[in-house]
């Protein structure tokens, strides 16, 4: 019998086959793809082909390379810190609850600086920033460091009184309702002739009687007044080499670090952070950029001249408060993440927040999305699309399921917010998922050091990657944590006291972090037998951060602090 005799068809088993073939090519054709090529994200990290004993090779991002050149700065012609607030940018935007214009901004800082010099500060001085952040922190910074005056920050109000021991300063610039804290410590110093205070808002009247018979109080609104009188003062150009400040932090032993920071190391730090985001949608002046970090720190200040440069608003959280003037708390997580509310600015675009900022907001999105009767199907194609490298805010369950939950926690924030950026602390392996689906966004995971002006480390805004340890391998320290990405455009990482044996077995180079770059600042000396800032062979010397670090197959780090 012919083969055509057992093959007995119909007009049903056409369709039914019609029917299957059109479902597989339109699953294949529909399918998302990977927002990004798996070859980029397997090899992250260019690594040398040599490494000294007892240390691993050096790695560089590997989009920078081994023999690239560090970016110093986001274009040519800027060199230095005033160059980051753009003359041709002549449109308002708002900072904190200012809306200004950069020739406006620079206007203003020209006064000031005029002001600070005829009321005696010479490149000889010092002059330390007892700010929170506010416009008035902007425009004394880029005053000073215009003129060349060295500034002082603290990232905590406990360095207050070793810095003035250590370091007294020329002048401080205060907030008038943290003045009576510091009136008691200069006052121990026995350096009062030596002080010049200028308060920005309007002082307590008692104290301002007792701080008058003792020491040179201005208030700032005065100094900017009276550089608006008659004709300014200007100084030469800085070198893009000069340091414009010195950032005081406790390091990780608890011992008090002073990280002296150039013109260079701001403007390369712009450099990185503008390169965080996916190029398809850069930084513009219709961002809104609001950051958890206090203006006092290396990281805090880069972001906000990152703002200045592109144009963007821009405003910090209520936890940026280092200098308490008032009683008012607010709690840590979402209540501090939507404490820029209450200021007359677009909503934020552009998220700079902390690891309990990022898991509070992940888990009340999720609580609200629970309560949707479609939820269980909503995640499992979420899923399915962050297991296929994919993620989107656009789709029909974000439409059904999570879009109303983003609306209910973060109201009109919902629709702007595009990117975020989490530093400052650990994140758990296995809380990436969740976050990536409840925000749906590009997400950054960063490792940033007070020395450093930009992210050590930084993950792939669309790395939607998870690794878990295999079963039967033994528990070590990074077993839980996020990784953080390779190292950034313009810095190269090392890690010193690894295992050689370990490592020329095929293990994962595991020691403590040692960094240089143009966007590592200088340890200030504290000692005359402190390391210089070149070694012997005439190369910058490496530094140290205090954290251990694990190198993945991908070139990705896992970071850990060094236990005490």
């Amino acid at each position: 019998m012919a083969l055509s005799d057992y093959l007995v068809t119909d007009d049903l088993t056409i369709l039914l086959g019609l029917i299957t073939a059109s479902v597989f090519l339109l699953y294949n054709l529909y399918k998302p793809q990977s927002l990004v090529h798996p070859i980029l994200l397997g090899r992250q990290s260019d690594v040398g082909r040599v490494r000294n004993p007892g240390e691993s090779a050096v790695h560089r991002n590997y989009g920078t390379g081994l023999m690239g050149r560090f970016p110093l700065r986001p274009t040519r012609e800027v060199q230095t810190l005033l160059d980051l607030v753009k003359p041709e940018y002549d449109a308002p935007r708002t900072l904190w609850s200012t809306k200004i214009t950069n020739p406006q901004l620079r206007e203003r800082a020209a006064a000031f600086g005029t002001g600070l010099l005829r009321a005696g500060l010479t490149r000889d001085s010092n002059v330390l920033l007892l700010l929170n952040d506010s416009i008035e922190f902007l425009i004394t910074d880029i005053a000073l460091a215009s003129h060349s005056i060295p500034s002082f920050t603290l990232s905590s109000p406990s360095l207050l009184s070793p810095v003035l021991d250590n370091h007294p300063p020329t002048a401080i610039v205060i907030d008038a309702g943290f003045l009576p804290n510091v009136l008691e410590l200069i006052y121990d110093t026995n350096e009062l002739s030596h002080h010049v205070v200028i308060v920005v808002g309007e002082p307590d009247s008692k104290a301002l009687e007792q701080a008058a018979e003792q020491i040179k109080l201005v208030r700032w609104s005065d100094i900017e007044e009276e550089g608006k009188r008659g004709e300014k003062l200007t100084s030469p150009t800085p070198d893009p080499n000069d340091v414009f400040t010195v950032s005081f932090y406790e390091d990780h032993n608890g011992q008090l670090q002073g990280a002296q920071l150039s013109h260079q190391n701001l403007t390369a730090g712009v450099t990185t952070l503008r390169g965080l985001l996916p190029l398809s949608n850069p930084l513009t002046a219709l961002d809104t950029i609001v950051s958890a970090y206090p203006l006092s720190t290396s990281f805090g200040r880069a972001i906000a001249y990152t703002a200045l440069y592109e144009g963007t608003s821009f405003a910090t959280t209520h936890s940026t408060r280092l200098y308490r003037t008032d009683d008012a708390i607010v709690p840590p997580g979402l209540p501090d993440l939507f404490s820029t509310k209450s200021l007359p600015l677009p909503s934020p675009t552009i998220l700079f927040a902390k690891p309990e900022h990022l898991n509070a907001l992940t888990a009340s999105i999720i609580s609200e999305a629970e309560k949707s009767l479609a939820f269980s199907f909503a995640w499992r194609h979420k899923m399915a699309g962050v297991l296929d490298g994919y993620i989107t805010n656009q789709s029909l369950w974000d439409r059904l399921v999570f879009d109303g939950a983003r609306t209910k926690v973060l109201g009109a924030s919902a629709g702007t917010i595009r990117g975020i950026v989490v530093s400052g602390g650990t994140l758990d392996d296995h809380a990436l998922t969740p976050t990536r689906i409840a925000l749906s966004i590009p997400f950054v995971h960063a490792h940033t050091h007070p020395l450093v002006t930009a992210p050590v480390f930084a993950s792939h805004p669309l790395d939607l990657q998870t690794f878990d340890a295999p079963k039967g391998a033994k528990r070590t320290p990074d077993a839980a944590l996020a990784h953080v990405g390779p190292p950034t455009i313009n810095i190269e990482v090392k890690l010193v006291g690894v295992d050689d044996d370990a490592l020329e077995k095929g293990a994962d180079p595991v020691g403590h972090v040692h960094v240089r770059g143009p966007i590592v600042g200088r340890l200030l000396a504290v000692s005359e037998d402190a390391e210089d800032s070149v070694d012997a062979a005439g190369e910058e010397p490496w530094a140290p951060i205090g954290h251990n670090a694990r190198v993945q197959t991908n070139g990705s780090f896992k970071v850990w602090p060094v236990e005490k």
